[in-house]
């Protein structure tokens, strides 16, 4: 299967999956494709259809979308960083390239689920398999939709230049967000929990009930977040991944952790990739040798970390800042996953030369850099991280064969306590059958309510906390910010590291880079989030030009 879906481009040829062509090139006859009435026939034909139709899940793209919230940032101007400082509007050409591509794979599943029950010959359980598998999809890029526009046209069958819906008004948000549930719902019981070795990474019951979860907990829906999320954990399908001892976390996102190695047993639904067929440039770009990191970790994910007591740093008698002498005294006693994600001295290093002028070039980092002499890895912050960077792919370019992980145990582990916690049922047993499990993989201190409440922290905060450290770097910061309504935390300025502690052979490099009042570099100003505006995307002008009847958000008119 993972051969299948990586090279669906060379399927798509194969297969007409255009309804809506005019009559004159019908009339002409398909060249290089098979007519639409002599397809459909076969069960070869429906998974071909199937394959393509699994081209517009998400892959790489999950992780750029990081680059939105305020775990990271890459300081060139770029679409991503245009959506994270609240400084775009309706031509900002990611927002109308989502719009393009989700509703492109939207046609792609609706057109299959017209058509896949002309097929004959085939058993009832493949013919509900590749039904779930297309539901799923076409819910999994509605959710998307309804996350970044609100209201939006919902469209269950395939259309031709003419049909009235084309030139309609969006649907309203809840009914969107009522029938993405119900398809999830109709694809669970439709797919299997499992498959054999040879369908790898196709979507099972447990990543539908999964993604239900998700949008759920997006939603406010938190008794039915709670209840997806329970199913999946009682599939007993899924195990959190331990192959690495302590250093499990990290190694999950390398290429011991992918899915064709097998000793994952945690990640739900991923993007499968294969070296020399389809690759990705994800470690290249933690620690490209010659350039500015695309993922710059900030100053506010670093400082999110727990100490290994459980305290927050500015509790915790673990963290002196005061007595900090040098860099890497700010990964000293802290939560195990933070070195795991982030780059600390004496770890694995890509970048050929760092910080340090008195080490040669190593596959060991010392210090950042920040002088761009194309001979090593610059970082705008202070900070690399090092979750996701596969070393022996960073060296060349696209070469990146690592899975891109889009669900996994641990995020149904934290919906499963959000969602107790948002409807004040949770428990301590809830959380050890949840947080201190992820905990545990790492070695770290539990979480325990009554310790919090004599401690004076807030449960709510430290659920909150600890999503954003386990699935730092997945792509789920922005989304969170957006339905905890915290959007506020992006107007913010984004921080690096304490310029003191820069050795004074590169202070010349960030001369004019500014400090707070604690002498942390400012490496991004200017950021605004305007409520209720910036909670959703612009409709795109595009878009909008097009068809004037969808209107546009509250705030970008």
């Amino acid at each position: 299967m993972q051969q299948h879906i990586l090279r669906i481009a060379l399927c798509i040829t194969a297969v007409c999956f255009f309804a809506g062509c005019s009559k004159d090139f019908l009339d002409r006859g398909a060249l290089d494709a098979i007519p639409n009435d002599e397809f459909w026939k076969t069960e070869g034909q429906l998974k071909l259809a199937v394959n393509a139709c699994y081209d517009y899940l998400k892959g790489k793209n999950v992780v750029d979308m990081e680059n939105m919230g305020d775990n990271t940032v890459y300081p060139p101007m770029s679409d991503y960083l245009a959506i994270s400082t609240g400084n775009y509007d309706f031509t900002l050409g990611t927002v109308n390239a989502e719009w393009v591509n989700q509703y492109k794979g939207i046609r792609r599943c609706n057109h299959f689920l017209e058509n896949y029950q002309k097929a004959t010959g085939i058993q009832q359980a493949k013919m509900n398999q590749y039904a779930g598998e297309v539901r799923f999809l076409r819910a999994f890029l509605y959710s998307y939709l309804s996350f970044f526009y609100g209201d939006i046209p919902l469209v269950t069958n395939t259309l031709n230049i003419g049909d009235d819906i084309v030139y309609g008004p969006r649907t309203p948000r809840t009914q969107v967000v009522d029938f993405i549930l119900q398809q999830l719902d109709s694809a669970a019981t439709e797919l299997p929990a499992t498959y054999a070795a040879a369908d790898l990474g196709r979507i099972t019951k447990g990543a539908a009930l999964g993604w239900k979860s998700r949008v759920a907990l997006f939603y406010g829906k938190y008794d039915v977040a709670e209840a997806a999320a329970k199913a999946v954990m009682d599939l007993n399908v899924y195990q959190l991944y331990t192959a690495g001892g302590t250093n499990s976390y990290n190694e999950l996102f390398t290429q011991k952790g992918k899915l064709s190695a097998g000793a994952n047993k945690e990640t739900i639904l991923a993007r499968l990739y294969l070296i020399d067929v389809s690759m990705h440039n994800m470690s290249r770009e933690c620690q490209v040798p010659d350039q500015t990191s695309r993922f710059c970790p900030t100053k506010s994910l670093v400082d999110a970390y727990l100490c290994a007591d459980g305290m927050p740093i500015e509790k915790s008698p673990l963290y002196n800042e005061g007595a900090q002498q040098a860099y890497g005294d700010v990964f000293n006693n802290r939560d195990p996953r933070m070195t795991q994600t982030i780059l600390a001295p004496g770890g694995s290093w890509g970048g050929k030369d760092d910080g340090d002028q008195d080490a040669n070039p190593s596959d060991i980092f010392n210090l950042p850099k920040f002088n761009s002499d194309k001979k090593g890895c610059v970082t705008a912050t202070g900070y690399y991280f090092t979750k996701y960077v596969q070393v022996s792919a960073v060296a060349t370019y696209n070469k990146d064969p690592n899975d891109i992980h889009i669900m996994r145990l641990a995020e149904i582990l934290l919906n499963y306590a959000e969602a107790r916690e948002m409807q004040g049922k949770l428990t301590q047993a809830d959380l050890d059958i949840t947080i201190n499990k992820l905990r545990d993989r790492v070695g770290m201190h539990h979480m325990i309510i009554a310790e919090l409440g004599a401690w004076g922290m807030d449960l709510r905060t430290e659920i909150r906390r600890e999503r954003r450290v386990e699935l730092a770097l997945e792509g789920q910061r922005y989304f969170d910010l957006l339905r905890w309504k915290q959007g506020s935390l992006l107007a913010a300025d984004v921080k690096g590291m304490k310029k003191a502690f820069v050795p004074s052979y590169m202070q010349q490099y960030v001369a004019s880079v500014p400090v707070d009042a604690n002498g942390y570099m400012i490496v991004n100003t200017g950021r605004r989030f305007v409520d209720p505006k910036n909670y959703l995307w612009p409709i795109p002008l595009t878009q909008f030009q097009r068809n004037t009847e969808l209107g546009q958000n509250q705030g970008w008119e």
